[in-house]
């Protein structure tokens, strides 16, 4: 019998490697109906470690480019005035974790870039404008991340739960929201809202953590356990804001927030990969260089 002959794939025909999708695709939340009962609060998407024990490590790696983007970013910002900022949205239930990330990710970038707001029950100066007044008041400028410990989406929210004004005006609130997030887009800000999702098992850990530990007692709030009352309210006001603000312009990113080293690593990569999707690059600088270096040299 003759042998027979091997045969050999050639180069076109070998496998393509695949390309992963970015934290920013795999976070995406889909477009249409969201059911935030199905979520899993304690998935690890998109992390590239094998456990929590390579968190810290991770996390480091992210540091410094995150640190190097926001400079970039502040820099550009300062140099020619342009409307180039991000905005990144924290909404969750009581003890998801805003604090936290705010600590643990967005600590890791000079402070002087960052402008934080947390927003409490408006003010009477307040109430006496339009719901996004407020909000659009405390914008970042230009070479700014802006934080918003809670934001606009209260205002379908607890306004929502709490019956703090009708239907027809919560109702209508979306459409609202949806364009200013497009306005703000279109002047450019990078506009990253996420939902820290925990569920109520999560919380009831967390809420005894803080009633356990004296040191955690300023933490908690007796108000809590009232909202708390109030999941399944909540839960469909959520799962309403998710669907019907989940824009090309400014869509939700799902954050599992069951894991604080998870969820901390998440957003902080999050927005390094929207920074480092600008392109930016450093301002070129408007003296002489060189003359400036003869200068400093006979002084």
């Amino acid at each position: 019998m003759g042998s027979k002959k091997k045969s050999k794939k050639s180069s076109a025909d070998a496998e393509l490697p695949v390309r992963q999708p970015t934290l920013t695709e795999t976070l995406r939340l889909p477009p249409g109906p969201v059911d935030v009962g199905a979520l899993d609060s304690r998935a690890t998407p998109g992390f590239p470690g094998a456990d929590k024990d390579a968190a810290p490590a991770l996390m480091d790696q992210i540091g410094v480019d995150l640190a190097d983007r926001q400079e970039c970013l502040f820099a550009n910002g300062r140099a020619d005035g342009t409307r180039r900022n991000v905005l990144l949205i924290l909404q969750g239930m009581d003890t998801s974790g805003k604090g936290g990330i705010i600590r643990k990710a967005i600590g890791l970038v000079d402070p002087q870039g960052v402008r934080i707001t947390s927003f409490k029950a408006p003010t009477a100066e307040e109430r006496g404008h339009p719901f996004l007044w407020r909000i659009t008041n405390a914008l970042p400028g230009p070479g700014m991340i802006g934080i918003f410990d809670r934001s606009h989406y209260e205002d379908v929210l607890i306004a929502r739960v709490d019956e703090l004004v009708g239907r027809q005006t919560w109702s209508r609130r979306y459409s609202q929201i949806n364009a200013w997030e497009a306005k703000q887009v279109a002047a450019g800000t990078v506009v990253i809202k996420c939902y820290l999702h925990i569920t109520p098992d999560d919380q009831r850990d967390r809420l005894r953590e803080r009633l356990d530990d004296p040191t955690k007692h300023w933490k908690y709030n007796p108000g809590d356990l009232d909202v708390r009352a109030k999941w399944p309210d909540y839960q469909a006001a959520y799962a309403a804001a998710l669907e019907r603000c989940n824009t090309d312009a400014a869509p939700w990113f799902v954050i599992p927030a069951g894991r604080k080293w998870y969820r901390n690593w998440a957003v902080a990569a999050l927005v390094n990969e929207h920074l480092g999707a600008l392109g930016l690059t450093w301002p070129q600088a408007e003296f002489d260089v060189e003359a400036e270096k003869k200068r400093l040299a006979a002084l």
